[in-house]
């Protein structure tokens, strides 16, 4: 046996020897295999044990009024007229308009919320001005925080589109009130004060102007 033909035996032994090693980790394939399960196929099917309930109830709306009463309807009808209206927003504008109104009318400063003022509160305001400075008393006040804020009612009209909004406020506020000489008549520049109020604004639902406008105050 020459040296080529051991060499010949030799490289055939190592072929049937990787043949074999690689049927071991590969497997066969004999007659018709089944084809690939597709990827989505292996993932792991997830059970659903609840069911998905369409129309549940509009939590921007039962956050702050009961689901059903006159008050949530109202605000459901409002949402209907204009569908980019909100209650929370509407609520957190209410508060920044309270301290803003507020602050101006104490300190006489009509002028800068009247576009926020119905014709009726505008007036009520301005006599009421008008009757300090006619007694000679200026109002120091500073507006300390909120400590409440909550829708009261809310009505719709579906007719006119007209909505009021009634939301009750307890800030917290100095107040001081001075005569001609500068004299400390009420409050005090150290002591805070609770001022509780039930305002009513109002918009007629769809319009281009978006303010609302103070049209009741009460407490």
């Amino acid at each position: 046996m020459n040296g080529s033909l051991i060499q010949l035996l030799v490289l055939a032994g190592i072929a049937i020897f990787l043949v074999l090693k690689l049927r071991s980790v590969l497997g066969t394939r004999e007659g018709f295999e089944k084809p690939p399960i597709p990827l989505e196929d292996v993932r792991p099917r997830v059970r659903r044990d609840f069911e998905v309930i369409e129309g549940g109830p509009d939590r921007d709306i039962t956050d702050h009024a009961a689901d059903g009463t006159d008050a949530a309807r109202a605000l459901a009808a409002m949402k209907q007229a204009e569908p980019s209206f909100q209650v929370t927003p509407f609520l957190e504008g209410a508060r920044g308009a309270y301290e803003m109104i507020l602050i101006a009318f104490e300190k006489g400063e009509l002028d800068r919320i009247r576009p926020f003022l119905s014709d009726d509160v505008e007036a009520s305001f301005a006599e009421a001005i008008a009757a300090r400075d006619r007694d000679g008393l200026t109002i120091e006040a500073s507006f300390v925080g909120m400590k409440e804020l909550a829708l009261q009612e809310a009505t719709f009209n579906k007719d006119s589109g007209f909505a009021e909004i009634s939301v009750r406020f307890v800030g917290e506020q100095t107040y001081v009130v001075r005569n001609k000489a500068g004299e400390i008549v009420e409050g005090s520049p150290r002591e805070i004060k609770k001022s509780r109020d039930i305002w009513t604004f109002a918009r007629k639902m769809g319009s281009d102007d978006p303010n609302w406008q103070l049209v009741a105050t009460g407490d």
